[in-house]
């Protein structure tokens, strides 16, 4: 008898409840160096993140290359383990005593990266690639074939056509249908996206956009799409986390804000996507300096070194979330009447 259900695993707490929440998650990857091996500190890659995820809905994750959006990825999936915090799914806790066991969140949970040909083995078939998911949970060879074709028609690769083939027979749009065939056939709940369409040009990635909407409502899937397009995040997120340095800074519904962004940062990944209107094109870098050493972050805000409108508390003291909005939260003093932001001095020399 199979072991892979038809239909997902259950709702366990209704659709009130999230499906993921993410409490104050830590991974700092340790510098060796030296004859000895000895640390020289380490790589603050995620420090403190968390959030909450509802079911049925679409998180886009922005942020400049570094910030750790990949490494959040596989802290959410248990590729890598985190160094603190936690990890609640659908109300069980990830490697709790009395939780979800990884091999589960696993098959409820899948990931989708950027690089389509690096991400199948070369010596697989992509019937065989599509069908090792089911077989590790517990499917027949047959049964596993059988459901590996069902879900390549479903991301539009005919079986008979593309099953026999080998990942360097196709194109990059159609190797990235294999991956997310791939991550779909398990059934999971949730998929993360780390940069699914970045590679592929625009009438392909376009596609690719599409079939992940249409599968989502005909799944009832749950993404985190992860990208550094921002108009590609526009498009397909209900709501939209920002991060730098390792950290949250905002996060909100994305209509509110990509329309009214609170903190300095945001806006300034804003200005700098390209604008088709010749009045509305940026002329001036909106950011200046490079991104801070992420083993030694400064104090106080992590952006305060590059922002324009740092005063001493920025340097003094790390900004709370709060809340802007309904749904809509910012990590800046500028956003806090309380914080003593306009009573503080402009710093000098930054």
């Amino acid at each position: 008898m199979s072991l892979i259900p038809h239909k997902p695993a259950a709702d366990r707490g209704g659709p009130a409840q999230p499906l993921l929440i993410v409490g104050s998650l830590r991974k700092y990857f340790p510098i060796r160096g030296g004859l000895l091996g000895r640390g020289h500190g380490a790589v603050h890659a995620v420090d403190g993140v968390g959030f909450q995820l509802g079911k049925g809905e679409i998180l886009g994750v922005v942020g400049e290359s570094g910030c750790g959006k990949s490494t959040l990825a596989r802290l959410l999936a248990r590729l890598i383990e985190p160094d603190d915090g936690e990890v609640i799914f659908d109300g069980d806790g990830v490697g709790a005593a009395d939780g979800i066991g990884v091999k589960e969140l696993r098959r409820n949970l899948q990931l989708v990266f950027q690089d389509s040909f690096a991400s199948l083995n070369p010596r697989m078939t992509v019937e065989d690639s599509v069908a090792f998911g089911p077989r590790i949970h517990g499917q027949s060879a047959a049964d596993a074939i059988r459901v590996a074709h069902d879900m390549l028609a479903r991301v539009g690769l005919e079986p008979s056509r593309f099953g026999g083939r080998y990942p360097h027979e196709l194109s990059g749009g159609q190797r990235q249908r294999v991956n997310i065939a791939r991550a779909l056939v398990t059934r999971p709940r949730l998929v993360i996206l780390d940069e699914a369409v970045s590679a592929l040009d625009k009438s392909v990635q376009a596609q690719v956009l599409n079939l992940l909407l249409d599968l989502k409502e005909e799944l009832n899937l749950t993404y985190i799409f992860i990208s550094h397009d921002l108009n590609v995040v526009q498009y397909i997120s209900d709501r939209v986390l920002v991060m730098y340095l390792g950290q949250v800074v905002e996060i909100g519904p994305v209509d509110c804000l990509y329309r009214d962004a609170r903190h300095p940062y945001t806006r300034a990944l804003l200005s700098a996507v390209p604008s088709m209107d010749p009045e509305r094109r940026t002329r001036h870098s909106p950011l200046t300096g490079d991104p801070p050493n992420p083993v030694n972050p400064p104090p106080g805000c992590r952006f305060h070194q590059r922002c324009p409108h740092a005063r001493t508390v920025c340097a003094a003291a790390v900004p709370k979330p709060v809340e802007v909005a309904p749904g809509h939260r910012a990590a800046c003093f500028m956003a806090n009447p309380a914080s003593g932001y306009d009573s503080s001095p402009a710093e000098v020399g930054r």
